[in-house]
């Protein structure tokens, strides 16, 4: 994607001189546009691609939809029209939710101030309110940024008064959810406001409801992340904890998954969340002692035709295999064949196959007992299959490359029968082909007894040869 930035108005005039000096037909002009601008390398996410409407008979410019919208709704809000207020908001939220750029050029041309007066005047009536917290939810997706400490003010308010309503409390959550997102200042605001508990309660108290236990548990998950470019150290690790020992979370989370045993897309967002949070030895013992693996092997044989959860399962498994003790009730639990099966089957998923042979690799760590259960059930071979069909991809590559020197590294009689399945031709080419699989690749060759070559790099200076 390109990193130049172009404002609105400016493809909106490209996209008029195509028209008009070029005579082109409206849809041409616009993709003739794009195809200028990306040829550039200007970044368009953020820009409406379609034609603006012609000027006015008085020459006045006309603007794009959602601003006309924005703008009727902004009346709505100054008079108030509370009788006009749900249409408005109804439509704009509609439109923002077509695309990032719609409500992206809403944002830069003043949409939070009025949604957010929208959602005070709506603070007395129910059904006003969630059309407003709505709104803010559309406005908000991909735009934290546009939140400020008044609305984080009001919607932790809202949450606390309106607690006993699942579907304020939803609508709330969808807001707090959004706001998150890539943007870590929001993230220790909302914690110190007070966020985790009123999330774990929400999850316990509405835990009938799976839209709201899904989207609870998505926003604690959430609440875990360092993906905020801007902030070199975010506060992930200790937000996690909190959730845990603060918030009983694990129980939390472990509990509402009873009630959603035929719901994949619940327990596949439990089982992501769960994974956020085996950040200590006994947090992932905890989980085993809660009965969480047990609903997590349970969940993976039931669900092996749905991808996405089977990843997110494999992602839980491997994360609280972190633990020692927690590695042999897993392998106990009869999890490696699932495993196993689980790369076999979507051999042509890499998300699956970097997870699979993920949690494999961290069930053989120092464990050579497990090793011998991986290699009986085909482990060593799934893996060598998952690298030969994602030749390119280079996290599958370096996982199964760190799978294979677990497996030999402490059992050397497992070396020749791996060898024999071609994992030396295979893991040279991944060390090739890729420079981040350089390391582990040169690891798995030297444990499986192979002559490895190390590379040099001369950098000019006397006896400066780096490997």
């Amino acid at each position: 994607m390109g990193s130049k930035q172009i404002a609105q108005e400016t493809f909106d005039e490209a996209v008029q001189e195509n028209i008009t000096e070029f005579e082109m037909e409206p849809e041409e002009a616009v993709r003739e546009a794009v195809l200028q601008f990306e040829s550039q390398g200007v970044d368009l996410s953020n820009i409406v691609k379609a034609v603006r409407p012609p000027a006015s008979e008085n020459g006045q410019r006309q603007k794009h939809q959602i601003l006309l919208s924005l703008e009727s709704l902004g009346r709505a809000v100054a008079e108030p029209d509370v009788a006009e207020l749900p249409g408005r908001l109804s439509a704009f939220a509609a439109q923002c939710r077509e695309q990032l750029a719609f409500r992206s050029l809403a944002g830069r041309n003043g949409a939070y101030p009025v949604v957010f007066s929208a959602c005070q005047l709506a603070s007395g009536d129910r059904q006003l309110l969630l059309q407003a917290l709505s709104t803010l939810a559309a406005l908000l997706e991909g735009q934290p940024d546009l939140l400020d400490g008044a609305g984080q003010e009001l919607l932790l308010r809202a949450l606390r008064e309106r607690g006993a309503d699942a579907e304020a409390t939803l609508a709330g959550i969808r807001c707090v959810r959004h706001a998150c997102l890539k943007h870590e200042r929001n993230r220790q605001d909302f914690v110190r406001g007070g966020i985790l508990p009123l999330l774990t309660a929400a999850i316990t108290r509405h835990g009938h409801s799976a839209d709201l236990v899904r989207t609870a548990a998505s926003a604690l998950r959430v609440m875990t992340f360092d993906d905020d470019i801007r902030v070199p150290f975010g506060h992930a690790h200790d937000h996690a904890k909190m959730i845990v020992l603060e918030n009983d979370g694990l129980r939390v989370l472990i509990e509402a998954a009873k009630a959603f045993r035929d719901n994949s897309g619940v327990l596949s967002e439990l089982c992501a969340t769960l994974s956020r949070l085996s950040v200590r030895n006994e947090f992932c013992q905890e989980i085993v002692d809660l009965g969480g693996l047990n609903f997590m092997v349970t969940l993976l044989s039931d669900c092996m035709e749905h991808p996405d959860v089977v990843r997110q399962v494999l992602g839980a498994i491997r994360a609280v295999a972190g633990n020692d003790d927690v590695k042999d009730a897993i392998v106990a639990a009869g999890a490696t064949d699932l495993i196993v099966l689980a790369i076999s089957h979507h051999l042509g998923n890499p998300q699956i196959c970097e997870q699979g042979c993920a949690a494999l690799c961290m069930l053989a760590l120092r464990k050579p007992e497990n090793c011998g259960v991986i290699m009986e059930g085909g482990g060593a071979l799934a893996a060598l299959q998952a690298m030969k069909a994602h030749p390119r991809e280079v996290a599958v590559q370096k996982q199964a490359c760190m799978l294979i020197r677990n497996l030999v590294s402490r059992s050397r009689d497992f070396s020749q029968p791996i060898l024999d399945m071609g994992a030396e031709g295979l893991i040279a080419e991944a060390r090739a082909a890729h420079r981040d699989c350089d390391d582990v690749a040169r690891a798995a060759l030297r444990d499986l007894g192979c002559q490895v070559e190390l590379r040099e790099l001369w950098t000019g200076q006397k006896g400066s040869l780096a490997q």
